[in-house]
C-alpha cells in the first residue's frame, strides 16, 4: 500500500521513489508531452530533476509531485506546486504545473490533480498566492489553468526561453487563497 500525502477522487499524490526515475524518464522523452519545452528531457535530466523534488519537498513540504492513479496505482506523472526563482518581476514564487503521460490526456488528471494541489498549497500550506506560467501556443495547459479558477495576468518573455521564439511569449496566471 502507497503512503500518500494527499488525495483526489481519482489520483494520489506522493513523494519521489527512485522506481519513477524510469517511468518519468520515457514521459520526459515523448515528443508529444515535449512539445512546449525547448527539448526533451535526457534519462539524466530527469534524474536530477527528481532529486530536486525530493528535496524541495523534504525543505519545504511541497514539490511537483509524483501522482499515480488510484484504481491500479499506477504512475501517471507529476502535479504540484514548486518554487520558482528564474529572474522576472514576479519570483520568487510558487506555481503550480504538471506533466502526465501522453496515453493519460483528456481524462481531466490535470485539472482534477491541480484543484486539489491548490487545496493543499492553501489549507495545509498556507500559501496565500500561487502562480502558473505556460507559452502562449500551450493552450491545453492555459485551459486547464483556467478551468482551476486562475486569472491571467499578464504575457511576458520568458527570460529562461528567450532563443526560442516559438516559446518564449508565456502566459501567466494567478489565484490567490481568499480563505
Amino acid at each position: 500500500m502507497k503512503k500518500y500525502i494527499f488525495k483526489s477522487e481519482r489520483l494520489g499524490f506522493r513523494n519521489w521513489a527512485e522506481k519513477d526515475k524510469t517511468k518519468m524518464g520515457v514521459i520526459n522523452s515523448n515528443p508529444k508531452v515535449m512539445q512546449h519545452f525547448p527539448t526533451l528531457q535526457t534519462q539524466k535530466q530527469t534524474n536530477e530533476f527528481i532529486d530536486r523534488m525530493k528535496t524541495q519537498f523534504s525543505e519545504n513540504g511541497f514539490c511537483y509531485f509524483a501522482v499515480d492513479k488510484l484504481e491500479n496505482t499506477e504512475f501517471i506523472g507529476f502535479i504540484g506546486i514548486s518554487e520558482q526563482t528564474f529572474e522576472a518581476d514576479f519570483t520568487p514564487c510558487v506555481d503550480i504545473g504538471w506533466r502526465i503521460a501522453q496515453v493519460e490526456w483528456g481524462k481531466g488528471f490535470a485539472t482534477e490533480g491541480a484543484k486539489k494541489c491548490l487545496e493543499f498549497a492553501f489549507n495545509k500550506i498556507g500559501l496565500k498566492n500561487i502562480k502558473a506560467i505556460c507559452p502562449e501556443t500551450n493552450y491545453k495547459s492555459e485551459n486547464v489553468m483556467k478551468k482551476i479558477g486562475m486569472k491571467k495576468t499578464k504575457t511576458f518573455n520568458h527570460p529562461l526561453l528567450t532563443e526560442y521564439k516559438e516559446l518564449k511569449k508565456c502566459v501567466l496566471y494567478e489565484i490567490e487563497n481568499n480563505l
